[in-house]
């Protein structure tokens, strides 16, 4: 062998070796495929249809890795439609080429195509998810990320026995690119789903589905983990599990000081941790059956749609008790407005702030923005739309109601490429007026499109208060940030008061997470610092309001540091 030859593979093992060494706990990359093709599945007294899913599973299948790993996902496109999709809640550092919002950082995968996207867990630890990113296919497109301890550490509370995940989403009977074709065509409001469901299942209150109630069994004395995602299109739920209470341990991949209660409130969007105790059934008399039970949760008007029903799964003790089955134990949920008990919950959740888990919640504030949210109406040609006054039902932030561009934004600003967009996002609402009044003028009901984006400079600390609306009567908006986390400092009733809101702000252990409710009528503060360069989209996790133009785009532009920089776009990333 020649010296040259040896010194070479000296070289290479040493490089190997110092990747190791430097790996966060040795870190591992993990290769999987999402096939996207059509399955055929029966929900509701033999509703038979196909529907998009990954790998023929819904949900679909769940990613597990390490905090630290990095996990490279081939999508190849076996269906008959575009695609593109999202790992939610991953910051993706650097890199929002793999982030998937359709013409946002990526132009969909075509029938036929295939993109690989690598998913880095650089500070994710917990629960997360992924989903489509594209028209309204996330409906059956969708699935669990689980994050844990990078090797050498550990959870910091008690080990569970064991762990399950359950994903509470929605079920239409009809072709969910109908609901969004009918909803885009006629201008109107989309059709309702027909069942709410929990891993897939609508439970033993739907017609036709007892035997294929998911059942979640336990051994008596034991402490479990339950990985709790909201993946549901329109609907926020209250959760609680009959005859037990919770303890909340975790919030969007993001631990939390251990909470006790007796339900949770989750979002369009959110995960949350939950330990279990399994301490009933002491003996042979005592129930062993208990309602694991999701009620949506609505605090906006009474004409909006929704899907009313609940949706169960059953918690079972492990017995040998032969005789048939009893009726589980059902819980007591707040009733669907309740929006006490939403708020409730809520104020009770606070990051772990330990010294294994520390917080940096930004002191100063180099950019203050100020977000209306609202539901609005665009006008249509002789009023000849489906939606309110004859016009098209839209949506918007500080009154522009976003329009997604036909090349994606990412593209155009990293090979500046002008007229995609507009760099002129403002940061606070064109007409300031009494926002949460019950009778607001219908001429500020309508609102134009544009595609308007907002830029940051590198490492710039950003404070945004979400101030809800009363426009077509509000509601809780879940919004969504991507490539970031953030701390959420404050909440509120009524409009937002600059003078005296923030006196309230938590700045010590507020809870860090990519998906926070904005209250109907009210509002909500959150702060971040822009460390991460590349295009990211904000938006509602009601896919409909998204839809409709709750969206902007931040540009973080590259600091100086060569790791402060965008990467490089991949070799096989769609095209347009």
């Amino acid at each position: 062998m020649s010296f040259s030859r040896l010194f070479v593979m000296q070289l290479v093992g040493i490089v190997m070796l110092f990747g190791i060494l430097a790996s966060p706990g040795w870190a591992k990359t993990h290769h999987r495929t999402f096939v996207i093709q059509e399955a055929t599945y029966t929900r509701l007294c033999n509703n038979t249809k196909n529907i998009l899913t990954v790998n023929g599973l819904y949900p679909g299948p769940t990613i597990s890795a390490r905090k630290g790993d990095i996990v490279y996902v081939k999508v190849i496109n076996k269906g008959n439609k575009n695609i593109t999709i999202h790992w939610h809640g991953v910051n993706q550092p650097r890199n929002p080429w793999s982030d998937g919002p359709e013409y946002i950082t990526q132009c969909p995968i075509q029938p036929g195509g295939n993109f690989t996207q690598r998913i880095e867990f650089s500070e994710e630890e917990g629960t997360l998810w992924w989903h489509a990113h594209s028209e309204f296919d996330r409906a059956t497109v969708h699935g669990a990320i689980v994050i844990y301890p990078k090797l050498g550490t550990s959870y910091p509370f008690p080990k569970p026995h064991k762990e399950f995940t359950l994903i509470i989403g929605e079920w239409w009977n009809a072709n969910i690119t109908d609901v969004y074709n009918n909803a885009i065509q006629s201008g109107g409001e989309f059709q309702i789903s027909d069942a709410n469901t929990i891993n897939g299942q609508p439970g033993d209150f739907a017609p036709c589905s007892a035997n294929d109630t998911f059942k979640v069994q336990v051994d008596q004395g034991k402490r479990y983990l339950l990985r709790v995602i909201n993946s549901a299109m329109s609907n926020e739920f209250f959760f609680a599990i009959a005859g037990h209470n919770v303890t909340v341990v975790g919030s969007d991949a993001s631990y939390i000081k251990p909470y006790v209660n007796e339900y949770i409130m989750i979002t369009p969007g959110q995960t949350f941790d939950l330990l279990l105790e399994a301490n009933q059934f002491p003996n042979t008399s005592a129930p062993y059956r208990y309602y694991i039970k999701a009620t949506p949760f609505f605090d906006g008007s009474v004409v909006v749609p929704r899907d009313p029903n609940d949706t169960v799964a059953i918690l079972e003790y492990k017995t040998n008790v032969t005789t048939p089955p009893p009726v589980p134990l059902s819980p007591s949920l707040p009733n669907f407005p309740n929006t006490s008990a939403a708020t409730a919950f809520t104020a009770g959740l606070r990051s772990l702030a330990s010294s294994d888990h520390p917080v940096d919640v930004p002191q100063t504030v180099d950019v203050s923005m100020y977000v209306t949210i609202a539901v609005n109406v665009e006008q249509c040609p002789n009023a000849s739309c489906g939606g309110p006054f004859g016009g098209r039902l839209a949506a918007s932030l500080n009154n522009a109601s976003f329009s997604s561009p036909q090349i994606d934004i990412l593209d155009a600003y990293y090979s500046s490429i002008s007229g995609v967009y507009s760099p002129d996002f403002p940061d606070q609402p064109p007409l300031f007026y009494n926002f949460t009044d019950a009778n607001i003028p219908q001429q500020l009901f309508f609102v134009d499109k544009s595609t308007k984006v907002k830029v940051l400079e590198y490492n710039t600390t950003v404070e945004i208060v979400f101030q809800g609306t009363n426009i077509l009567g509000g509601e809780n908006h879940p919004m969504h940030l991507h490539g970031h986390s953030f701390y959420v400092v404050g909440r509120g009733f009524g409009n937002f008061n600059n003078q005296t809101d923030p006196l309230s702000y938590n700045l010590v252990d507020p809870p860090y997470e990519n998906t926070v409710g904005v209250l109907k009528n009210g509002w909500t503060t959150i702060r971040f610092r822009a460390v991460n360069p590349g295009v990211w989209f904000m938006h509602c996790h009601l896919d409909r309001h998204m839809i409709w133009g709750m969206d902007t785009v931040f540009i973080t532009k590259n600091g100086n540091r060569t790791d402060a920089k965008i990467l490089p776009p991949p070799a096989d990333k769609p095209r347009c």
